[in-house]
């Protein structure tokens, strides 16, 4: 009998939507003709959002295709290879077997007309995406694009055939999903999702792949185009999260009616005027040095960089580097002659919450900790945010049963404050469907405005950064109903929902000889 993902079954599927997107054409057909029909006549406001609707329509359906079309084109690449292989005399040595297989490789390449480096690039994974049979059965139906394939291609790299099956299973599992499923996440969410959970079931600690990481750190230079050029930071994940979120804190703090340059120019100026200065590098922050300080040049426009997650608790944090700058003084930036240590770098003062397995935090367990806005993180770097007087970093415990948030560790007790970091934990980023705006850019909403009766409670709150909390207000993209612990979904003005996005809690890890039968209950009291 012939599998999911046979060549008849992922055939079937294609006609399937051929034959839905012609349907669609000729609805499209009859409603235009439908005028010319006497007493037929559709009133034009009803027309023209059926003609809208149906575009939409044809769109989702094309997108069916395009990864069912996918799907079959993989495998074929992944098939020619084994076809290949198969027809090399089996006491060929090496060397032929290698020349053969490249020259498939550039066939290939050409047929598809891609250079050869994108060629080998899409047969390995194609070739991965073959060994797990659900990721291509997913392909295969159009349940996800030829984007979230490969991002589960790229994530599986390096893992063991039962990681690697694991993980897909996990990640194409709809329970765990909690809410919006993989497919229907935009590829940078997906990803976001996918490489969380490889980093917290790698089967080598995420603790010694940073060890290894961190002799990587560098800082890099690019010249670019037209006098810009590129200068990128390879950190410690939780020095270069600090940083975006000062940098960004500052930038936010300049902006006004007379400010002309962009958010994203701002970061740029800052970053470029608090370096380049006479002096030497800031080893310390403070109210009059380092980003502390606040006092920066205005001239000069640049181009900033989005930022961007690496693994194993390490982070690029790029900048655009522009034309003549303002020289600051030795007073901001700082002038100690000292030995910089890269690895006791000073903390930026940035609100970042840390969210820390119970056991983790005790040194019981090296279950990686989650820094908002980053991911995953070594367990002993986030013991040191949280106990090292980082006091920008707070503590956010989990309940070791199900991974969920179980306190949050602050110094005010304003109402406000709880509830925003509360919030911060629940959405963790702009809630709008595919949006990944991070919490520290975002605003807080009503989803039922105030003067309509809706109340300053969690369950009645939504992150959302500047564009779309506009949008909501400007439009008829509606909020579903949030929970404590849900964030909403959304509805388009077309009435297409868009299911809201969860976190991946994970149960904890519990040390060995420690367990729910020893001392709490599954209810949560203690004997």
């Amino acid at each position: 009998m012939e599998n999911s993902t046979g060549p008849g079954s992922v055939m079937d599927g294609i006609e399937a939507s051929v034959a839905g997107i012609g349907a669609l054409f000729a609805e499209d057909a009859a409603l235009a003709a439908a005028d010319g029909v006497a007493g037929g006549s559709v009133p034009a406001i009803d027309k023209l959002q059926r003609a809208y609707g149906i575009r939409l329509d044809r769109m989702a359906v094309m997108r069916r295709l395009e990864a069912q079309i996918a799907a079959l084109k993989a495998r074929d690449a992944a098939e020619a290879i084994g076809l290949q292989h198969a027809m090399t005399p089996p006491e060929a040595p090496m060397q032929e077997r290698t020349v053969n297989e490249i020259s498939t490789i550039e066939e290939i390449a050409g047929v598809l007309t891609v250079t050869s480096g994108a060629a080998a690039a899409f047969v390995t994974q194609a070739r991965r995406l073959c060994s797990l049979p659900p990721a291509m059965a997913a392909l295969a139906a159009g349940a996800m694009s030829w984007q979230h394939a490969r991002i589960l291609a790229d994530e599986t790299e390096g893992l063991n055939p039962a990681g690697a099956a694991a993980l897909v299973a996990h990640i194409l599992n709809q329970e765990a999903a909690r809410g919006c499923p993989a497919g229907e996440l935009v590829p940078s969410r997906f990803r976001a999702k996918v490489r969380s959970w490889r980093q917290r079931h790698h089967p080598e600690s995420i603790e010694k792949r940073h060890a290894k990481s961190v002799t990587d750190q560098r800082v890099e230079y690019s010249p670019d185009w037209d006098g810009m050029a590129w200068l990128s930071a390879y950190l410690p994940g939780p020095h270069a999260l600090g940083i975006w979120n000062k940098t960004t804190a500052i930038a936010r703090g300049q902006q006004g009616p007379h400010e002309t340059r962009t958010l994203t120019q701002l970061r740029a100026d800052i970053i470029a005027n608090t370096l380049s200065t006479a002096g030497h590098p800031a080893t310390h922050t403070g109210t009059k040095n380092g980003l502390d300080s606040g006092r920066l040049g205005k001239n000069g426009v640049g181009n900033g960089a989005d930022q961007s997650h690496d693994v194993i608790g390490m982070a690029f944090l790029n900048a655009a580097e522009h034309g003549p700058l303002q020289s600051s003084t030795e007073d901001e930036i700082g002038t100690d002659n000292q030995n910089y240590d890269a690895g006791k770098a000073p903390m930026p003062r940035a609100d970042v919450l840390v969210t820390v397995p119970v056991f983790s935090l005790l040194g019981l367990t090296d279950e990686p900790a989650t820094l908002d806005g980053y991911g995953p993180t070594p367990a002993s770097m986030a013991r040191n945010l949280v106990t090292g007087g980082a006091e920008s970093f707070y503590r956010v415990l989990v309940d070791p049963r199900d991974g969920a948030p179980l306190e949050i560790g602050r110094t005010s007790y304003r109402l406000t404050k709880a509830m925003k970091q509360a919030l911060r934990l629940r959405d963790g980023k702009c809630t709008f469907p595919g949006c990944s705006n991070h919490s520290p850019d975002n605003e807080t909403d009503h989803l039922t405005a105030w003067h309509h009766g809706g109340t300053t409670g969690i369950s009645n709150l939504a992150q959302l950064c500047p564009k779309h909390h506009r949008l909501k207000h400007h439009s008829r993209w509606t909020p579903t109903p949030a929970t404590k612990n849900q964030p909403p979904g959304w509805t388009s003005p077309t009435g297409r929902h868009y299911k809201n996005e969860h976190h991946d809690w994970q149960p904890s890890q519990w040390p060995k000889g420690i367990g729910l039968t020893t001392g709490i209950r599954k209810s949560g009291h203690r004997e």
